[in-house]
C-alpha cells in the first residue's frame, strides 16, 4: 500500500446527533491508521477531527465507500459495537460484478479464514474457517455484468468480495480477487448503501443510507 493517496473531499456527514455520527466513507480512503506515517489519514482521524470524541465501531475496506456510524461517547460505541457482535444490525450493500448470474436470488454460505500465505487476502476453508452468510439479489444484468444487492448476516474480512468471487463474479475493480478486464476499472464497485442500527440512548431502530456512486 505504499501507493496510497487517498482523496482529498470533505467530510460527507449523514447524521450527526449527541450519541452518534454517521458519515459516507469515500472509495480509497482507510478506515483507520495503517503502519507508518504515510498511512496515518484515514476516515476516524479525519471525523475525530470534527467530532473529538469519535470512536470506532466497525471498519470498510478502504476501497469500499458507503456508510459507517461511530460512537460519540463510551456508552454509545459499547452499546454499537454489541449490535454488530449480535448481528442486530442491518447492512446493505450494492456492487457490480463480472458476468451474468443466473439465478435472480440466492445465499451464499461458506466458511472464510485468512490465506496466511497471501495476507491479507481471504479464502474459503470448511475446515477451520469462520461461519459467513451472505444473502444476494440481482438489480439489473447487462451484457458483460450484473448489478446485486449484497446482504451480509457476518462481518467477516472481505466477506463479500470472496463469496462473490467464489460464485465465479468477482467485484469488479477489486485489485486483491479480480482479474483481467473485471480488474480494469478506476475502482471497486462495492459501496455500503445503508446501515440500521438500534440508537444506543433510545433504542429507536434508524437508517442511515449514502447514494450509490456508481
Amino acid at each position: 500500500m505504499s501507493d496510497y493517496s487517498p482523496p482529498d473531499t470533505p467530510l460527507d456527514v449523514l447524521h450527526e446527533d449527541y450519541e452518534i455520527v454517521a458519515v459516507n466513507k469515500p472509495e480509497g480512503l482507510l478506515s483507520v491508521p495503517g503502519r507508518g506515517e504515510h498511512l496515518a489519514d484515514c476516515l476516524l482521524t479525519r471525523v475525530q477531527e470534527a467530532f473529538p470524541t469519535a470512536l470506532l465501531v466497525h471498519r470498510l475496506d478502504r476501497d469500499t465507500s458507503g456508510v459507517m456510524v461511530f460512537g460519540l461517547t463510551p456508552h454509545a460505541q459499547r452499546s454499537l459495537s454489541m449490535q454488530f457482535e449480535t448481528r442486530k444490525t442491518k447492512k446493505t450493500y450494492v456492487a457490480r460484478v463480472e458476468g451474468t448470474l443466473q439465478d435472480k436470488v440466492g445465499t451464499i454460505d461458506l466458511p472464510l479464514i485468512v490465506d496466511w500465505e497471501n495476507r491479507p487476502r481471504q479464502m474459503v476453508c470448511h475446515e477451520t474457517g469462520k461461519e459467513a452468510i451472505t444473502d444476494w439479489r440481482v438489480l439489473k444484468t447487462t451484457k458483460d455484468e450484473t448489478r446485486v444487492r449484497l446482504l451480509p448476516h457476518t462481518g467477516r474480512s472481505h466477506q463479500l468480495r470472496v463469496h462473490m468471487l467464489a460464485l465465479g463474479h468477482p467485484i469488479l475493480g477489486d485489485p486483491l480477487y479480480a482479474e483481467g478486464a473485471a480488474a480494469e476499472h478506476e475502482r471497486m464497485m462495492l459501496h455500503a448503501q445503508e446501515l440500521r442500527v438500534n440508537h444506543p440512548e433510545s433504542g429507536r431502530g434508524m437508517s442511515f443510507r449514502a447514494k450509490v456512486p456508481f
